[in-house]
């Protein structure tokens, strides 16, 4: 009786060497695929993340004469580990692991406690072994008592045969097991020869070193010249056909939480989701209820406050979500309200205010800007605007806009076949038309917001959560890396 468990301590330990094996390798082929290397001017670009979660992608495409890296950010990157088939395979390998090993403790149990039960019947089988010698060596001495008192105690042995039944349903088990160990063993020696062909450990260190180099780039970055939209990330379908989220703009931020407000017309009611995850999940969130409803879509979530245009007025309302109080409100000068200067689909959308890595913004118009498009800087603690520019651009043409490091970027429709058509730059107040492309897939974006945290822009269209990613071009000065 002790064979089998004999056999079930072996394969465990097989077991845990395989876990362990792979617990160590698996590391070595996380961040092999996930970066983009440059040589030789030219750059080899991963394609644009599948998921919210990613972070950025920088590549360098040229230098010029004076030496000076050109480089774009295509802003988040994506992490392309999930991706390698190799790190799929050790994926599928470990499943198979883990209910190789939980088939393995209950066989176990199931060994350990039979066989406890096999124990505790020993002496009744050396009880009914004696009885049965005594009977053979003299069958008269067999009364019909005696003959009783032998089947009594066999009867106590009956609940035996079941036991001694599952032991042999659980060696064809262990036989199972020790096959399919074996196979798992002969892919993970045909993975192990294959990795053997590079040094893993040599190149997971240049990628590090690369990565390093690479967020050094980022970081002399700073801000760039929008040249190109990614295709749509659907984050979510829910809500009506109006509604904006986002998460804070602020940089730095470790704040990962996400908020949605449903609706343009009188909402109070914002859903704050612990994590994107949990967003897409549509699970752990609180509610907050605005002690002023809102008008439009044109939120922004600043530094753990949300700023919003107060319905029917040209009042911003900053709202602290950790004290679930209003810090302060303030009048928008001249600002027209209550749909006198919306943009092209209505909804209250006189108001837009919006963050970029230069600070909070809105965006808005008025009479004496006979409704073209003005732009104002404002200090988010006291909302006082610091400067104000004219664009030119009425903004009853325009279907959305956003601010990317200063320059507003205006698309020429809500509609199918939107594009980015026109880029006024505050740094020189100057504009020019752009060509910029973009897929309004679900045909009638109503919001639409750039985070400078994560460079993504977040839109809601007709009912969708929908991300993009941007592509920033800019010039850098290198130094000697």
């Amino acid at each position: 009786m002790s064979v089998p468990m004999l056999k079930i301590g072996a394969v465990l330990s097989t077991m845990a060497m395989v876990t362990n094996w792979m617990s160590q390798t698996l590391p070595s082929l996380v961040g092999l695929n996930g970066t983009s290397i440059s040589r030789g001017g030219t750059s080899e670009r991963i394609g644009l993340y599948p998921s919210p979660e990613e972070g950025w992608q920088i590549y360098s495409s040229a230098q010029d004469a004076d030496g000076k890296c050109i480089c774009t950010v295509v802003a988040p990157a994506q992490n392309m580990c999930n991706r390698d088939p190799r790190s799929r395979q050790l994926r599928q390998l470990m499943e198979k692991v883990q209910n190789i090993s939980q088939s393995m403790e209950v066989l176990d149990l199931r060994t350990y406690r039979d066989l406890q039960y096999v124990r505790n019947t020993e002496s009744l089988m050396k009880v009914v072994d004696g009885k049965l010698k005594v009977a053979s060596d003299n069958p008269r001495s067999l009364n019909p008592k005696g003959f009783q008192e032998l089947k009594v105690k066999v009867t106590q042995l009956l609940p035996l045969l079941p036991v001694l039944e599952q032991y042999k349903t659980d060696a064809k088990m262990i036989l199972k097991l020790r096959e399919e160990v074996r196979n798992l063993s002969l892919v993970l020696m045909a993975i192990q020869e294959e990795m053997g062909a590079y040094d893993y450990e040599e190149l997971r260190q240049r990628v590090l070193l690369l990565e390093t180099r690479l967020h050094s780039c980022m970081q002399k970055l700073g801000c760039g010249k929008l040249t190109g939209v990614s295709n749509p990330i659907t984050v979510r379908a829910s809500g009506s056909r109006f509604g904006s989220w986002m998460t804070d703009t602020m940089i730095p931020s470790s704040d990962n939480r996400v908020w949605y407000m449903d609706g343009y017309f009188k909402g109070r009611r914002v859903l704050e989701y612990r994590t994107m995850n949990d967003f897409i999940k549509g699970q752990n969130f609180v509610q907050h209820l605005l002690p002023h409803p809102w008008a439009g879509t044109g939120h922004v979530v600043f530094n753990g406050s949300l700023y919003y245009n107060k319905y029917q007025s040209n009042i911003i309302i900053k709202y602290h979500f950790r004290s679930r109080s209003v810090l302060i409100q303030r009048s928008l000068s001249g600002a027209g309200y209550n749909n006198t200067f919306p943009y092209s689909w209505g909804g209250s959308s006189d108001i837009d205010l919006m963050a970029d890595e230069n600070g909070l913004w809105a965006v808005y118009t008025t009479i004496p800007n006979a409704g073209n498009i003005v732009i104002s800087r404002m200090e988010p603690q006291s909302l006082e605007v610091l400067q104000t520019w004219d664009t030119g651009f009425p903004k009853r043409s325009a279907g959305e806009s956003f601010m990317i490091c200063g320059t507003l970027y205006v698309t020429n429709s809500h509609l199918a076949g939107a594009k980015i058509y026109f880029a006024y730059y505050t740094n020189t107040s100057t504009y020019e038309y752009t060509d910029i492309p973009f897929h309004n897939q679900y045909s009638h974006i109503s919001m639409m917001d750039y985070n400078p945290r994560e460079r993504v822009l977040y839109t809601w269209n007709n009912g969708h959560q929908v991300l993009y990613n941007v592509t920033l071009f800019q010039v850098i000065k290198t130094s000697g890396d």
